[in-house]
């Protein structure tokens, strides 16, 4: 591995588009039930593909996998979708330097099939991740924690912003 090993994956992840990312502690990362109420109650994608609740881990069981790690990346692709390729493709450049541990969370439901059959397995196992809100990450103080702009959608002319987290141990 380099010298600075955190500044290799940063490069790689800052590489395939995304406009900042911060280093963050996996453990002090926020989870709760009302965010995944939150898709369920709120978003139209909710039960339509396997990375979205019901399908994702719970926030019980995303709470266990982020306290498995003891480093994490919070990433800022601004106001484009960090894509699921360049995303998959990350996480497989860190693991291919050594992080076998690597895992990476996305944003939004997944837009890698046009429709998703929702039978096992998944068609695109490879590329596919759970977005951070569909897990139960409560992704506005995440990225509030991290000093990265955050703001709620109020009306079709708002620019979302778009995060992901790669989980590096």
């Amino acid at each position: 591995m380099a010298k600075n090993p955190w500044k290799e994956v940063a490069d790689i992840i800052l590489s395939h588009g995304a406009t900042r990312v911060r280093k963050v502690d996996p453990r002090q990362v926020p989870t709760g039930e009302w965010v995944r109420l939150k898709c369920q109650f709120g978003c139209g994608g909710y039960g339509q593909c396997l990375t979205c609740p019901p399908h994702a881990p719970t926030p019980e069981e995303t709470r266990k996998l982020l306290d498995d790690y003891s480093t994490g990346f919070l990433i800022y692709w601004g106001h484009e979708a960090g894509g699921r390729k360049a995303l998959a493709e990350i996480e497989r450049q860190v693991f291919l330097k050594g992080w076998y541990k690597a895992f990476a969370l996305g944003s939004g439901p997944c837009e890698l099939c046009r429709e998703c059959d929702l039978e096992w397995p998944c068609n695109h196992p490879s590329q596919a991740r759970p977005s951070m809100e569909a897990c139960g990450i409560d992704v506005f103080q995440t990225a509030r924690d991290a000093g990265f702009p955050i703001q709620v959608v109020t009306c079709h002319e708002d620019v979302p912003n778009f995060y992901s987290l790669l989980l590096v141990e």
